[in-house]
């Protein structure tokens, strides 16, 4: 069977359902499990509740922010199987997007009206990450998930241990970014100059604390 080879225009097209699911609908989603339905639901005092419902709305923009940048990636990258590892790594992060969603709402706490800020801006950045080269799209992709990585360690070490449903789904998270982190520098991911590293985190932070009130 032939496969069909999409057009830049198709691509773009395409790149704009996906924002649209992941801001106003439903994105598409692995058939996993989510992570929280191991666990039944534990009695949380309301300082407890709040904060990890503001920690998951913050997880829930970091997912956002990491569709804009796969989906940034896949419309500039070059090769093909770049661009089919950037959209299954955006698949799995749907997951993530979709988990993080539904807890934040089953802790009180809505998702942020920052939202559509965060989606746009990475898409512009993985757009220039990807128009930079492969490897240096791929590098950034493994700097990203290594800094989401110690975001999550940070937020499990603020969390409740009570909460053992938004602890799932944060563990989980942590496997799944750093297989995505190896995968990318497998694929010939180069390691990003240090001022780079820093921006990225610098921005990170920006968002976070954003988030964490709006």
């Amino acid at each position: 069977m032939n496969s069909r080879s999409y057009s830049a225009i198709d691509h773009l097209l395409m790149n704009f359902d996906v924002g649209l699911r992941t801001l106003l609908g439903r994105p598409p989603v692995t058939d996993r499990p989510n992570p929280a339905d191991a666990y039944p639901e534990t009695e949380l005092s309301e300082e407890e509740r709040t904060l990890s419902g503001r920690l998951m709305r913050i997880n829930h923009s970091g997912e956002v922010s990491a569709q804009g940048l796969y989906q940034g990636q896949a419309l500039t990258a070059r090769l093909p199987e770049v661009r089919e590892k950037m959209e299954r790594a955006a698949l799995e992060e749907n997951d993530h997007l979709v988990w993080c969603e539904q807890r934040a709402k089953e802790l009180g706490a809505r998702t942020s009206l920052l939202n559509p800020v965060w989606y746009f801006g990475s898409l512009a950045i993985g757009a220039a990450a990807g128009a930079a080269g492969d490897k240096w799209s791929l590098g950034f992709v493994a700097e990203t998930e290594h800094q989401v990585i110690r975001h999550l360690d940070e937020h499990l070490s603020q969390m409740s241990s009570r909460d053992k449903k938004s602890r799932a789904i944060l563990e989980q998270m942590k496997v799944d970014e750093g297989h995505h982190a190896t995968v990318a520098l497998h694929a010939g991911g180069a390691e990003l100059p240090f001022f780079v590293k820093k921006l990225m985190g610098l921005m990170s932070k920006v968002m976070t604390r954003t988030t964490y009130w709006i």
